[in-house]
C-alpha cells in the first residue's frame, strides 16, 4: 500500500512546480505582447525602406550599390544562428540549431564556411557540444533586442561581404507567421537579390530569388536630390540593418511564443498528476481508515 505520508509530500512538491510554471507561463504572455507591438511596429517600417530600395533600383537610374549584386562566384558564406539564452521553451532552440548545422553542412559541401556566429547561450552550447566552430557569439540579447546592438553586427557584416571576405550572409532564426504557427528557416539576406517588398525580411530558404512584373517596372516619378547614387548609398545599408533587426525581433516574439506554449502545457500535466496523486492517497486514506476501524472492531470482539 503506497505510504500516505509520502503521497501528501509529492503532491505539495508538484504543486509548487504548477505554481512556477503557472508564474512562468503569466511572464512569457506578458513578454509575448510586448514583443509583438515592437514587431508589428518594425514590420512597417522594413516594408517601406524595403520599398525604397526597389523602387530606386527600378528608377531608371544608371546606380548600383555593392549590396545589391551578387557576386560571381560563392566561395565563402557566413551564417549567423539566433537562438535563446533560456531554455524550457519546447523545440524552439533544438530545431533552430538542426536547421543551422544542415545548412552549414550544405555551405561546406559548395563553398568555405565563413564566419560561424551564434547569438544565445543555448546556441552557442549546442554548436560547442556538436564541435561546430564559431568565431563570434552574442549573449545580451533578450526579448527587448536593441537596435544600435543589432546595427553594429550588421555594419560587420556589410563590411565582410563588401570587402569580399564573404560572397552570401546567411541568417537562421524562427520566423514568426502568426501565433500559432513559428518556422525555424535559413535566409539569405546578403546580397539583396531580388528584394520582396511583401515580405520584407522573409526570402526563401533556397539562394534562388524570383522576379515578377512589378519588379522590373521601371520608376520615373522621383526626383533624386543630390542624386539616386548618394541615396542609395544611404538607403541600402539602412535596409540591411532594419531587415536583420526583423529577424532578431521575429526570434525574441517566437521565443516568448514556445515558451509561453510550453509553460501551459507544464501547467495543465501539473495538474493531470495531483489529480492523480489525490485519487491514490485518498484511497490510501481510506483503506488506513478502514483498517483501524477493523481493528478496533476485532479488540472489542476479543474483550467481550
Amino acid at each position: 500500500m503506497a505510504n500516505i505520508r509520502q503521497l501528501d509530500k509529492r503532491r505539495k512538491s508538484v504543486r509548487n512546480i504548477r505554481k512556477i510554471t503557472r508564474t512562468m507561463e503569466l511572464i512569457a504572455t506578458a513578454r509575448f505582447k510586448k514583443a509583438m507591438d515592437r514587431a508589428a511596429a518594425a514590420t512597417d517600417y522594413t516594408k517601406r525602406i524595403t520599398q525604397i530600395v526597389q523602387d530606386l533600383a527600378n528608377s531608371g537610374a544608371s546606380v548600383s550599390h555593392p549590396l545589391l549584386v551578387a557576386h560571381d562566384t560563392v566561395k565563402a558564406v557566413d551564417i549567423l544562428v539566433l537562438t535563446a539564452n533560456r531554455g524550457l521553451c519546447g523545440g524552439y532552440n533544438g530545431s533552430l540549431v538542426r536547421v543551422a548545422a544542415q545548412r552549414r553542412s550544405e555551405i561546406q559541401e559548395q563553398a568555405d564556411a565563413g564566419q560561424t556566429s551564434v547569438s544565445g547561450k543555448r546556441g552557442i552550447s549546442a554548436f560547442r557540444y556538436a564541435g561546430i566552430p564559431i568565431e563570434k557569439t552574442y549573449t545580451e540579447f533578450d526579448d527587448q533586442p536593441s537596435f544600435d546592438a543589432v546595427a553594429k553586427i550588421a555594419d560587420e557584416l556589410i563590411y565582410r561581404f563588401v570587402s569580399g571576405q564573404v560572397d552570401r550572409v546567411d541568417v537562421a532564426y524562427t520566423r514568426f507567421i502568426s501565433s500559432s504557427k513559428q518556422v525555424p528557416v535559413v535566409e539569405t539576406l546578403l546580397p539583396f537579390a531580388g528584394l520582396d517588398v511583401s515580405s520584407p525580411a522573409t526570402v526563401s530558404s533556397s539562394t534562388e530569388t524570383q522576379s515578377t512584373g512589378q519588379e522590373n517596372k521601371v520608376r520615373d516619378d522621383y526626383e533624386f536630390l543630390p542624386n539616386a547614387s548618394a541615396i542609395l548609398q544611404e538607403v541600402v545599408p539602412a535596409s540591411f540593418r532594419a531587415r536583420l533587426f526583423k529577424c532578431f525581433l521575429d526570434a525574441a516574439v517566437s521565443e516568448q511564443i514556445a515558451r509561453m506554449v510550453a509553460m501551459k502545457s507544464a501547467t495543465e500535466n501539473a495538474g493531470d498528476i495531483i489529480k492523480g496523486l489525490s485519487r491514490t492517497y485518498n484511497r490510501a486514506r481510506q483503506s488506513k481508515i478502514t483498517q483501524e476501524i477493523m481493528e478496533i472492531i476485532g479488540g472489542v470482539e476479543a474483550l467481550g
